[in-house]
């Protein structure tokens, strides 16, 4: 498959740094105690590096610590069997040559970058409407978790990124945005799973975002969220 050069600001699509955390504060672990977690996140950081951007290698390309908290935060949410589906995805996407990660950003530009995804939209695998009502009603629930994760803690969700796709710019991708972007790389059997998990957790009253914020504040050595909150 060809290569596809993004327009997209790739710094604007990490978190530069957990939201709240104080700048210059150190993570306590490197790794996550679930192999699979391990394995998915470095799969990750791997396409990550090889994502060719129009505007040049962004600074977050070469941030692993940064990358690795922020994806082992919400990977070890998951369960075994929804990593291992989408460590399957990843492996049966390298052997066709396919970046994954690329293909995120590329459907990012959907919302952020409407003439430059026009111009790459045909290279991208077709994605059809059974699944696009999936990704619309788990993005419906979790976009509702995180305005949910911003009342409630303010102070940390200030320097996290924007919630809703309304709020796109070229320069700023929106939590929906790109979670809908990563949502659509999922083959048929992960998504399936995710929204499983996702209706599983809105069943028994549980935040998917409270709970990725949680883990990511525990990596920056903070008690708890809440203490993360209160330091702030």
């Amino acid at each position: 498959m060809s290569e596809i050069n993004l327009n997209t600001n790739l710094s604007s699509c990490i978190i530069n740094n957990a939201p709240g955390v104080k700048e210059g504060k150190a993570p306590v672990s490197g790794s996550s105690e679930r192999d699979a977690v391990n394995e998915i996140v470095m799969l990750e950081w791997q396409a990550f590096d090889k994502v060719q951007n129009e505007g040049g290698r962004a600074s977050c390309q070469d941030d692993w610590d940064t990358f690795s908290i922020m994806r082992r935060s919400q990977y070890d949410t998951w369960t075994d069997e929804m990593l291992d589906s989408y460590i399957d995805d990843f492996y049966t996407a390298n052997e066709n040559g396919w970046n994954l990660i690329t293909e995120k950003y590329a459907r990012m530009e959907e919302s952020t970058a409407p003439e430059c995804y026009a111009k790459i939209k045909d290279a991208l695998p077709e994605v059809d409407d059974t699944k696009k009502a999936i990704v619309d009603q788990i993005a419906g629930i979790q976009v509702e978790w995180m305005e949910q994760f911003a009342d409630q803690y303010p102070k940390a969700a200030a320097n996290a990124r924007s919630i809703h796709s309304s709020e796109d710019t070229t320069d700023n991708t929106s939590y929906e945005t790109y979670l809908r972007g990563e949502l659509m790389t999922y083959s048929a059997r992960t998504l399936a799973l995710y929204g499983q998990f996702i209706v599983k957790l809105a069943g028994s009253g549980k935040n998917l975002a409270c709970m990725i914020m949680e883990n990511t504040a525990k990596a920056y050595g903070y008690e708890s969220l809440k203490a993360l909150e209160e330091s702030l």
